[in-house]
């Protein structure tokens, strides 16, 4: 069992930065792929960062690419999500999520544990 603690979220203004950040119980962290996705108000869950168990594979999205960093600390089974240039579309409740293998994806359904959750909010 794995369990996903996000922290971080909040309040920003646009063009501004935050840094998510997942931390993961367990100790086989450095061998799971891990991810993060978003969901805004009245629309779908998407897809937005993922990482491989050693950070050589990484995934994002394209609305976010250039602007986000996905990052993991082994030793701290964390994973990371370094924001910037942030734009009220970026505003979403973001969600860590955990795979039990080394491989990262972009699917959703891949993913067996998830995070509660952390609020990021971009005023424009």
């Amino acid at each position: 069992q794995v369990q996903l603690v996000e922290s971080g979220g909040g309040l920003v203004q646009a063009g501004g930065s935050l840094r998510l950040s997942c931390a993961a119980s367990g100790r086989t962290f450095s061998n799971y792929a891990m991810a993060w996705f978003r969901r805004a108000p009245g629309k779908e869950r998407e897809f937005v960062a993922a990482i491989s168990s050693g950070g050589e594979i990484i995934y994002y999205t394209d609305s976010v690419k250039g602007r986000f960093t996905i990052s993991r600390d082994n030793a701290k089974n964390t994973v990371y999500l370094q924001m910037s240039s942030l734009k009220p579309e970026d505003t979403a409740v973001y969600y860590c999520a955990s795979r039990t293998i080394f491989q990262a994806t972009l699917r959703a359904d891949r993913y067996d544990y998830w995070g509660q959750g952390t609020q990021v909010t971009v005023s424009s």
